[in-house]
């Protein structure tokens, strides 16, 4: 097993870590045993570390250029566990040296990590990290691939030393969801996210019209919340093991002091992209709803069948199932509802109860959830970017949510210019709430700066605006177009006439996660010539060779042939406007 230590001795800034990587470790037992639960007061960084907060909070960058940070747990004696992850989902970023998992610890509570280990596989083992992360007894559980694998804790050590058991194995991988975020109960049962591979089980993956297959046979092993014992190693996947289904992907699982399980639902995409009669494109960005449930043994929360509308407050038929465009509602009327629900497509990528006692009483027992950022609303603006907090009581929401951390995403919510986008939550053992970024791999530490006793709910204040950018240089214009077809192409690229181009393959064509860059001269499909980008966006890619999701034709939007020829000419553009 490839292992990669790196120890930092000294205190340091944000200043003077800007350009290291940062997880600390610390030993699970005995010489930090009494780390943190009378840890002294933590000074904040001037700035928040770029963020804004609800008023009474204030943060520091506890550790940044991590790599892509998903998840994170906090051990009892305040050292945070990290899992990174790499492979498919970020094509266009190399992966870090040394193991995918990284521990941190502060070691002189200053609210800055100073000592960083990374360990487990690497990329010389075939590796390509995970999401989920958890600590329950004296060991550690983290998803490696297919697998959850256990790390024994010991004292004396920063990380684990030893080789981990694999406690689970087999978990299905591939499709639109492959990560497995996952949460451990005070009993000892193993809860673990897998998500679905399709958007809507289409048998042909986000084509337009194309019907849902009914059953839906993916329901056997995906699209659901599947339990395992934390305490017995050598476990298989089985379909005999699922807990809850209906759940399209779940971003994060938490349990409240009541042992009640919470899980984020991610909502299906391209309602009005692919089903253009029943949807205007307004309401494809604003349905369906982000969703938290509240998950019990055999809860059927609806997905594929049905999708959660936040505007009426109901679950309703989704058209692949015979819906109607909101009004029908038919089986979803036997399914579990959410007991809340957020705008549309800003992917709750984790949850946490907050359970310490640092916050005012008003915050706690509630749910903080992070909001890794949209990338389906366009050619509308993209939201999330940010952490909300929602009020809860008894399993139920008890308040409206507050947006609690922005600033994220710095000048652009796009999910290839955004400075950073939220992915994981932890609340540690002093009651510090710890949040990470999978896009640089910052991990801020939020304290609260008053007494315990004070502190309404009240949302953080609005970034500010970004700067205007400066306009572009004038554009190439391809063989046998014109000047006004490409300028025209470039406005339906940014979002007019439904254009969604910018949604995957980011505002400057530099791409994304999601889409590959159309500006850096290579091409996945054709030659980059005219009439082959034409072909290609007027017939879309529904098997990509690098990215997880097809693209429909003219990526989703109802476009004539004019305007396929003058996004075209736009994309071959700005391909080749390094060439003149």
């Amino acid at each position: 097993m490839a292992e990669h230590v790196q120890r930092r001795t000294r205190r340091f800034r944000l200043a003077a870590a800007a350009g290291a990587a940062s997880l600390v470790g610390a030993a699970w037992l005995g010489a930090c045993a009494a780390d943190d639960s009378a840890a002294k007061a933590v000074p904040c960084d001037p700035d928040n570390g770029g963020l804004t907060l609800s008023p009474g909070y204030c943060a520091t960058v506890f550790a940044d250029n991590l790599g892509h940070v998903r998840h994170l747990v906090v051990g009892p004696n305040g050292v945070v566990y990290a899992n990174t992850w790499s492979g498919g989902y970020y094509p266009n970023a190399p992966p870090p040296e040394g193991g995918f998992l990284v521990a941190l610890r502060d070691a002189d509570r200053d609210g800055h990590a100073e000592v960083i280990e990374r360990f487990g596989e690497g990329v010389a083992q075939g590796a390509s990290g995970g999401t989920g992360v958890a600590v329950y007894g004296n060991a550690l559980y983290a998803e490696v691939s297919d697998r959850i694998v256990r790390y024994a804790l010991a004292a004396g050590q920063v990380a684990p030393r030893g080789q981990p058991e694999v406690i689970v194995s087999g978990l299905p991988l591939g499709g639109d969801h492959p990560m497995h975020p996952f949460a451990i109960d005070a009993k000892g049962g193993l809860f673990v996210n897998l998500g679905s591979a399709s958007n809507a089980c289409q048998a042909q993956n986000r084509a337009p019209g194309v019907p849902g297959a009914d059953p839906c046979t993916e329901l056997a092993t995906r699209g659901g919340i599947w339990r395992y014992d934390a305490g017995r190693p050598g476990q298989r996947f089985s379909p005999e093991a699922r807990y809850a289904t209906g759940i399209r992907n779940t971003g994060g699982i938490a349990f409240d002091a009541g042992g009640r399980m919470f899980a984020t639902q991610h909502g299906r995409d391209q309602l009005a992209e692919n089903w253009p009669a029943l949807y205007k494109p307004g309401e494809g960005a604003e349905l369906p709803a982000e969703e938290l449930l509240q998950v019990g043994p055999g809860d059927n929360f609806g997905w594929p069948q049905c999708y959660y509308d936040g505007t009426q407050g109901k679950l309703v038929l989704a058209p692949e199932y015979g819906g109607d465009g909101g009004k029908a509602v038919g089986v979803c009327a036997q399914r579990k509802a959410p007991v809340a629900a957020f705008p549309a497509h800003w992917a709750p990528n984790d949850v946490a109860i907050y359970s310490g006692a640092q916050f005012p009483a008003a915050w706690r027992g509630g749910a903080f959830i992070a909001f890794h950022g949209s990338w389906n609303r366009a050619p509308f603006p993209q939201g999330g970017y940010n952490v909300v907090f929602q009020p809860l009581k008894d399993g139920k929401a008890s308040g409206d949510w507050v947006v609690f951390a922005d600033g994220f995403a710095g000048g652009e919510k796009d999910p290839g210019k955004a400075a950073f986008r939220p992915a994981g939550l932890a609340v540690g053992p002093d009651g510090a709430l710890y949040i990470a970024d999978d896009v640089k791999g910052r991990i801020w530490r939020v304290a609260h700066a008053g007494a315990a006793g004070t502190g309404a709910i009240a949302p953080a204040p609005a970034p500010k605006a970004a700067a205007t950018a400066a306009a572009g240089p004038d554009l190439p214009v391809p063989p046998g177009g014109t000047t006004e077809q490409v300028a025209l192409g470039e406005k339906i690229y940014h979002g007019a006439s439904g254009g969604t181009c910018a949604g995957c393959h980011g505002v400057d064509g530099a791409g994304t996660p999601l889409g590959p860059a159309l500006t850096g001269g290579t091409w996945l499909w054709g030659d980059g010539g005219l009439a082959s980008i034409t072909g290609i966006v007027a017939k879309g890619v529904p098997t990509p060779k690098k990215y997880r999701a097809p693209m429909p034709p003219a990526g989703g939007a109802q476009l004539s042939p004019q305007e396929v020829a003058a996004v075209s000419a736009y994309v071959w553009a700005i391909g080749h406007a390094g060439k003149r």
